[in-house]
């Protein structure tokens, strides 16, 4: 049972805690943003589900001025986060196969007359994309409408559609869709969950 003097020493210990918790993971994942790295990403990560579980098994929730600041502070996680997260991931998938763009398009071999190989940017604007989608999704967490995550989705796949007939763009289109999601999704869960 919660002593009713140690409820706000609780709830100072754990807003303390989920703001350190959630600048790190910033700051590791902004130090991986240029050129993802393994360490730094893990770490972040583990950050993140230590606070969610922490989160999750918390007796108090926290205040909504606190809260709004996490949220915001969440929001920046989810989405700077989400970038070399889904990068980093997508390179372990494809394994270091695919030529990245600095758009986030990925570079395809094209046979042409069965000769040289060309090749072609497919999926341009996957970075932009994907901070888009990630901001949607951490938005519609904490606000309590998850439902919109498919919206999200059912758009990104239609706009997509034509660009899908090549193997590696559906492998990436597939991975870094649900990477890019379950991040954001994580992110939100957290602050959702420590403010209400």
């Amino acid at each position: 049972m919660l002593l009713a003097g140690s409820a706000p020493l609780l709830l100072a210990i754990l807003a303390i805690f989920l703001f350190v918790v959630l600048c790190g993971a910033l700051v590791l994942c902004i130090v991986s943003l240029r050129r993802p790295m393994t360490l730094p990403l893990v770490i972040a990560g583990g950050l993140v589900l230590l606070a969610l579980v922490v989160v999750a098994l918390s007796p108090v929730k926290i205040p909504t001025l606190m809260g709004m600041i996490l949220a915001v502070l969440g929001i920046a996680v989810a989405v700077v986060g989400g970038n070399p997260v889904t990068r980093q991931v997508l390179d372990v998938a494809s394994g270091g196969r695919v030529q990245e763009t600095e758009d986030g398009g990925i570079l395809v071999a094209v046979d042409d007359d069965g000769d040289a190989a060309a090749t072609r940017t497919l999926m341009r604007g996957g970075t932009v994309i994907g901070y888009l989608e990630r901001i949607a999704a951490v938005v519609a967490i904490i606000a309590g409408f998850p439902e919109a995550i498919a919206v999200v989705v059912a758009i990104k796949g239609i706009g997509r559609f034509s660009e899908l007939a090549a193997s590696e763009a559906r492998e990436r289109f597939i991975v870094g869709t649900l990477a890019s999601l379950l991040w954001a999704c994580v992110v939100g869960a957290l602050v959702r969950l420590a403010m209400f």
